[in-house]
């Protein structure tokens, strides 16, 4: 017998059935919590499922699903492995730059402002939407709605509290941004973090909101959804697109992360590229 043929046949036996232990930990997880991650990137799904066998030494992903339909604590854990927290503030600069100097010309004829961030993680882009407004003279007639389906972090992000040590780093992406006043101004520190004024908070509203799961819930003038349809299946992300359309007024603005677009999406057509470098799109 030919031993390699056999050693790919094995290889291939493995495969199926690590990806039926994966399907059946994604239905566990929505038939118990209502969380549907069956249509993310399984690449996706896959580096966080091993990382977390790995911290917690399960040698299979069965003993993890068995884990975590028993243990209500350790599927919490396993919901907040796969929610999407990476981010920072003004994270790229230059779509800041390109919302300051090209969609706030327009949002200033509006006699109100409704802002989603969908996916705002713990908010730090979020706060960094909130000093460009303020700078720019319209945070009083705005109101930004910061949704995430991790209620962990939307906590988190009700703080206003970053650490200390990251402070460089965001001092120099508002710079880039075109931030108009000294970055220290917003915030007080310890020796451990950041505490931005309570002031940026008056016209936020945090709240859970899941896109996968959940509808439209108002009508915005920009969506910002940035860095997390990536995660997503194309199925899914045509999905939330049209979530996305149906929130959004006409000649509003949908602000998207540098590694999305709406070129190949479902209702792409309903869009222009408003500041198309930047992956800021205007509705018709």
């Amino acid at each position: 017998m030919d031993m390699k043929h056999l050693d790919l046949s094995e290889d291939l036996v493995m495969n199926k059935k690590t990806d039926l232990e994966i399907d059946l930990l994604l239905t566990a997880i929505y038939r118990l919590t209502g969380f549907d991650f069956r249509q993310y990137a399984k690449s996706s799904i896959c580096r966080r499922v091993y990382n977390r066998m790995k911290i917690e030494r399960i040698p299979t992903v069965s003993r993890l699903l068995e884990k975590a339909i028993h243990e209500e604590e350790f599927m919490n854990q396993l919901l907040n492995d796969f929610s999407i927290n990476v981010t920072e503030m003004f994270r790229d600069p230059s779509f800041f730059k390109a919302f300051r100097t090209k969609v706030i010309p327009v949002l200033k004829d509006y006699p109100e402002i409704r802002i989603w961030h969908a996916g705002c993680a713990t908010g730090e882009e979020v706060f960094s939407m909130a000093i460009l407004l303020e700078e720019e003279g319209l945070m009083d007639k705005t109101v930004i709605y910061a949704t995430d389906m991790n209620e962990d972090v939307l906590e988190k992000a009700k703080q206003g509290a970053f650490s200390l040590r990251k402070m460089k780093s965001y001092t120099k992406n508002y710079i880039q941004a075109g931030g108009k006043n000294a970055f220290s101004e917003y915030y007080q520190t310890d020796h451990h973090y950041a505490y931005f004024h309570p002031s940026l908070l008056k016209n936020i509203i945090f709240a859970q909101h899941n896109l996968v799961t959940d509808q439209s819930f108002n009508e915005f003038h920009v969506i910002i959804c940035r860095n997390v349809l990536i995660y997503f299946t194309a199925q899914l992300q045509n999905q939330v697109y049209n979530l996305f359309s149906e929130s959004l007024c006409a000649k509003g603005f949908l602000g998207l992360g540098d590694k999305e677009t709406l070129r190949f999406a479902e209702g792409a057509a309903s869009y222009n590229e408003f500041a198309g470098n930047e992956r800021i799109y205007q509705k018709q």
